[in-house]
């Protein structure tokens, strides 16, 4: 546990602790003390994150759908599908040699972030970019897919099974992203254009009241509001008692989804009279697959040197 919140923390892409030269013994610190609280937390859902698991299941399914798709229609190219991490094994850098050692003369880095942030796509990317310096590959990167159609409606499909957890009275959707620093987003970071232009593809097909707060903020610095717990407090307080929460940013299950939102926030919901309930996140959702399959063969198209590779 440690190790990871070492890694996550001496990323100054996400937070700046202090002036560079502090950020890796403060990082350090800041995990020494942050790692008993975690390990509780971890503890609650499994005594493990899900994630690597999730994301190995969607390379399966993403390798065989493209291979498939190439197969009918008897093209060339044969799929393989890496999973490479940023703070966690298998890291970026290591799946990269991997893949030169299996004999991959060209790669497609495709961001699991649908919305793209420069503390989440762009760090990602970065290590990507850089670990390819050492391997003479030739490459390419997907950074963000935020109003990808099927994504869209991946979404609407999950929202849809999730409302019907509610057969009698009003419901309200929460969508709740991950947070990130101001700062970040004062720089001309995308990251809250991209959120917003989501939610407004999936409202135009689902017609409930919807709200907008941010999850997961971490250290002194100012970050995005409203936070979900002060929304939930304010949505109670304006009477509302039914309320579905919709993960807008994550693709996957982990302790955002796990923790934070099925056992911290519908905690504090019940406790305010209302009841939380939250959707499926997408994980090996069928229509996902699709959209990071589309996305591909998209990006493949006019570049017949890659993927003769």
């Amino acid at each position: 546990m440690r190790p990871f919140l070492y890694n996550l923390f001496s990323d100054r892409e996400i937070i700046k602790l202090g002036p560079p030269f502090l950020q890796k013994p403060l990082a350090w610190m800041i995990s020494g003390l942050r790692s008993g609280k975690a390990k509780k937390m971890y503890r609650l859902i499994g005594g493990k994150s899900p994630l690597l698991d999730i994301t190995l299941a969607q390379a399966s399914a993403l390798q065989n759908s493209l291979n498939s798709a190439s197969s009918a229609q008897h093209a060339s190219p044969h799929f393989m599908v890496y999973v490479g991490m940023t703070y966690w094994r298998p890291f970026i850098e290591d799946t990269v040699a991997g893949m030169y050692r299996d004999g991959i003369k060209a790669a497609l880095a495709v961001s699991l972030y649908p919305h793209y942030c420069i503390a989440t796509s762009g760090s990602a990317l970065s290590r990507f970019t850089d670990a390819l310096r050492q391997y003479p590959l030739e490459s390419s990167t997907i950074s963000s897919w935020f109003n990808h159609p099927l994504y869209i409606e991946a979404l609407v499909d999950s929202i849809t099974k999730g409302l019907e957890a509610f057969p009698q009275g009003n419901v309200d959707i929460l969508f709740s992203a991950h947070s990130l620093p101001i700062s970040i987003i004062e720089s001309g970071d995308p990251y809250v254009e991209h959120i917003k232009e989501t939610i407004k593809e999936v409202v135009s097909r689902v017609d409930v009241p919807w709200h907008l707060s941010y999850q997961s903020k971490t250290g002194p610095v100012k970050w995005l509001s409203p936070t979900t717990e002060e929304k939930i407090l304010e949505l109670s307080q304006k009477r509302v008692r039914n309320l579905l929460v919709v993960p807008i940013s994550f693709v996957s299950d982990h302790i955002e989804t796990l923790y934070e939102i099925d056992i911290l926030y519908k905690k504090r919901a019940h406790e305010l009279g209302m009841r939380l309930e939250r959707v499926e996140s997408l994980n090996t959702h069928p229509l996902l697959i699709k959209a990071l399959n589309d996305l591909i063969m998209k990006r493949l198209e006019g570049m017949k040197g890659m993927v003769d590779s």
